[in-house]
């Protein structure tokens, strides 16, 4: 009995034992940390520039207002930065088979900053100030608005009807809305001294909270979270914009801790402001093209009319040391007229690397002599290769088309150089086509759809803005199609094959797009840098800017092994 009770108490003890390190696997709960973005804190950025008036209607061409109002205002639509539409005050939209009809609704909880609801009134309202002869806005954008029939169905539903199909309509749908209530019943030549305009109204994001005045000067503004937006709401309760008159101000300001961004870095900031250790720079790409047009019916350089000395011009020029040198490497080499990122930018399109040997070697193919010991080169029929450049007569575009010089002298093409001024060139010469070449830069902001064709259709070679006046009927055709299709896949299909045909013919030259660098402290997160359709859109994501988190507990289950 003795030597059972042992046995059995061995067998106890194993039991025991067993179970403890069975125990000892058993799951454990542990916990990870996440953080997560929470509201709070106050958030201010330098712009440069001056206020001038809160209204979107009068501030084409103040980029300090842009930035404001771009927080305080809605539009119908806005456009992410591939350039697709999304809804804003819109809550949906349709468009008629053949193109010529959009109905649009209004979300149903759209109000205004004082509580006043938002209806197609104001629509209606805003567009009729956009055509008046007050407005900043373009005449061609208020010669077309004066071609749309608008038709009022309900106080949340409208219709746009076109004279005929225009596939960029959409572009011109993200004017920030003003409000009726508040303004109809002032005269519209009172309205650019409206008391408005410096206590806003709007439907956006922020609401205007109060000015920054010292000494009886603006200086700045406060803006506060607007608490019954249709959208999704900012994390940062409060935006103080802060006004400077230079970049160098306002980075010297970032440094004496009175701003915690910079709207803009420019060029002559930009290694001190990469000196700054907490302060982080977001470069995006602008909404502009610099090129090198040519007069392709100018009987005084008929080899400009033969596309391998085009492709030798292009091959034979630096383009990329332009950038590094010139613009600090703050620039994008081209490799055709439609923006990079755009969603009809077609990336298979062909791109040209320098090479000065390659660029001669294309020319002796064509026939071309070029002299070994140097000087100009020669056609067959022993006319030489020069021409005259035109370019703008400003320190940046005189540099770069000294550079042009010097790279095709290499190629024994003698090129003179003409400085005008900006409007005279673009407004005479180009106008006119009175040139041989010119250096320009083409703005294409407000426009998210790439819509290539007044630059290069065939209609508008006469009086239009083709400068280049390239005739080719392909290229024509798919722009034709592309501007009256309503499938965007296939007008992105037309659109590649535009580009292709535009790189094989070079009717002109691109050289680069320039970009756009502001500053953020490193505190603030959730700062994204996305190609631009205006310097403003650079706010597009604040509503994901945070300069809080608070830690969330996540319990997650794991077995532990001995």
């Amino acid at each position: 009995m003795k030597k059972l009770r042992w046995q059995i108490l061995v067998v106890f003890l194993t039991l025991i034992l067993v179970g403890i390190l069975l125990l000892s696997q058993q799951p454990v709960a542990t916990r990870t940390i996440l953080t997560q973005p929470t509201s709070g804190g106050v958030y201010t950025e330098a712009l440069i520039g001056s206020m001038n008036r809160f209204s979107p209607l009068l501030d084409r061409n103040n980029i300090a207002d842009r930035d404001v109002n771009s927080l305080i205002y809605s539009g119908l639509i806005r456009f992410d930065s591939r350039g697709l539409p999304l809804p804003d005050i819109a809550e949906a939209w349709g468009t008629s088979q053949d193109g010529t009809i959009y109905n649009f609704s209004i979300r149903p909880n759209a109000i205004w900053h004082d509580g006043a609801a938002l209806t197609t009134d104001d629509v209606i309202f805003t567009i009729d100030l956009i055509k008046s002869g007050i407005s900043f806005y373009p005449q061609d954008v208020k010669d077309l608005w004066g071609e749309v029939e608008i038709i009022k169905l309900n106080d949340k539903t409208m219709q746009f009807r076109l004279p005929e199909p225009f596939a960029p309509f959409l572009d011109y749908l993200t004017f920030g809305l003003l409000p009726k209530h508040l303004l109809g019943a002032i005269p519209e030549d009172q309205l650019l001294n409206a008391d408005f305009n410096l206590n806003p109204v709007g439907s956006g994001p922020y609401q205007f909270d109060h000015l920054l005045v010292e000494e009886g000067q603006i200086t700045g503004v406060v803006l506060s979270r607007f608490e019954k937006y249709h959208g999704q709401k900012p994390y940062i309760p409060q935006i103080v914009f802060r006004y400077y008159p230079s970049s160098t101000e306002a980075l010297d300001a970032y440094q004496q801790g009175e701003v915690m961004g910079i709207s803009q870095i420019t060029p002559n900031i930009l290694d001190e402001a990469l000196a700054e250790n907490n302060l982080s720079l977001y470069t995006s790409r602008r909404p502009e093209l610099s090129m090198i047009f040519f007069n392709l019916d100018n009987g005084e350089v008929p080899f400009l009319q033969e596309i391998p000395v085009r492709e030798a011009l292009l091959t034979g020029l630096n383009r990329q040391r332009m950038i590094n040198d010139l613009l600090r490497g703050q620039a994008i080499p081209a490799d055709g007229p439609i923006l990079p990122s755009n969603w009809a930018y077609y990336e298979g399109i062909k791109q040209f690397e320098f090479s000065s040997d390659a660029a001669v070697s294309i020319l002796k193919r064509e026939g071309y002599v070029i002299p070994a010991e140097g000087g100009e080169t020669r056609a067959k029929d022993g006319q030489f290769l020069a021409f005259t450049l035109l370019h703008p007569d400003d320190a940046l575009h005189t540099a770069l088309a000294e550079y042009a010089q010097r790279d095709w002298a290499k190629l024994g093409v003698q090129v003179t150089l003409l400085a005008l001024p900006y409007n005279q060139l673009v407004h005479e010469n180009l106008a006119m086509r009175q040139y041989q070449a010119a250096l320009i830069d083409l703005n294409l902001s407000y426009t998210p759809d790439p819509d290539p064709y007044p630059f290069w259709h065939q209609a508008e070679a006469g009086g239009g803005q083709n400068y280049a006046q390239w005739d080719n009927r392909a290229a024509s055709e798919y722009l034709e199609r592309a501007r009256v299709t309503a499938d965007i896949n296939e007008r992105a299909r037309l659109y590649r094959n535009f580009q292709v045909i535009f790189s094989q013919e070079i009717p002109a030259i691109p050289l680069y797009y320039p970009t756009y660098t502001f500053a953020i402290d490193a505190q603030i997160n959730g700062v994204q840098a996305a190609p631009l359709y205006d310097s403003s859109d650079r706010l597009d994501s604040i509503a994901n800017w945070h300069l809080l988190t608070r830690r969330a507990l996540e319990p997650t289950a794991t077995v532990e092994t001995p």
